[in-house]
This record gives C-alpha cells, sequence and structure tokens, in this order.
C-alpha cells in the first residue's frame, strides 16, 4: 500500500530511523500543497490520507473542497508510519501523535514499559508466524509428495 522511498537520492530526505521510510521533499509550494501532491510526494494513497484524517491523525486546511497539507503534516506521516511499522494501533499512535505535539519532539514518544511491551507483542507474533511457516510448508510437502505419486514416480523417503 505505501511505497518505500529508501532507494530516492534527496537530501532533504525525511527520515526516522534505522529501515525508516524517506520522502522525497515537497514541490510547489514548500509548506502547503494539495492532497494530490502530497499522496505523490509520500507515496501514500489518497484513501490513506483521507483514513488518517477521519481518524484524526492528520489535519489538514480546507482551501474550499480542497485539503491543503503542511511540512507539519508531512512529519506526522512520518511518525504514523514508523508507529505503524512498530506494530501500534492507530489508537496508541494518536496518543503518541499528541504527546510529540506537547513535547515537540520529532520522534513517537515510548516508555520503555510501552517499548518492551511491543518487544514482546512482536516477539510473540513472529513465533506464531514460523508456527504458521512450518505447518504450510508440511502441507506444501505432502501435496508435492501426493503430485509425485499420482505422477507414477516413487515419493521420496523422508527420514
Amino acid at each position: 500500500m505505501y511505497k518505500n522511498y529508501l532507494d530516492h537520492s534527496c537530501d532533504n530526505d525525511v527520515e526516522t530511523g534505522p529501515g525508516s521510510v524517506k520522502f522525497p521533499p515537497m514541490s510547489g509550494d514548500a509548506d502547503r500543497i494539495c492532497i494530490g501532491e502530497f499522496a505523490r510526494a509520500t507515496g501514500v494513497t489518497l484513501r490513506a490520507l483521507r483514513f488518517y484524517q477521519s481518524k484524526g491523525l492528520l489535519s489538514p486546511q480546507r482551501n474550499g473542497n480542497s485539503r491543503v497539507f503542511s511540512s507539519l503534516d508531512r512529519d506526522r506521516l512520518v511518525l504514523i508510519q514508523q508507529g505503524k511499522r512498530l506494530g501500534f494501533t492507530l489508537s496508541e499512535i494518536r496518543a503518541m501523535l499528541a504527546a510529540c505535539e506537547r513535547g515537540a519532539t520529532n520522534r513517537l514518544p515510548i516508555s520503555r514499559k510501552k517499548c518492551l511491551e511491543q518487544i514482546k507483542l512482536l516477539e510473540s507474533q513472529r513465533r506464531d508466524i514460523e508456527l504458521a511457516l512450518a505447518e504450510l510448508r508440511q502441507i506444501h510437502t505432502g501435496m508435492f509428495k501426493d503430485f509425485l505419486t499420482a505422477a507414477g514416480e516413487p515419493a521420496a523417503k523422508t527420514a
């Protein structure tokens, strides 16, 4: 759904840390662009931008019927995507963005406790994914053996 601009070579890229999404600089009026230009500049779909606005994560200004985004919205979008990448819910991201506004920081304010909780959650999800992958591999291997048997070839014996 989102494009990563990791290969985009631009000195003005916005970055929040290792493996983060980089956005090319905004064109036109440096601080105010319409939703279409914002979507193209960030690689985020129009639908996603409207969704983030409906959830109170982005607050573009209105110019008649048009949404006008600022560099502040772009900074917030970087933090939203970082929060999503780290597995936080939109509700948690909204609270973090509110804390950012109070503290005027350019990174998600995550407590040590919340960080550890999120690490445990992601590790649990990884274990679940690894189990699901192992099960799917067994199913796939079984399909291959069934295919060989149906083709008249003896299936290889596994020890």
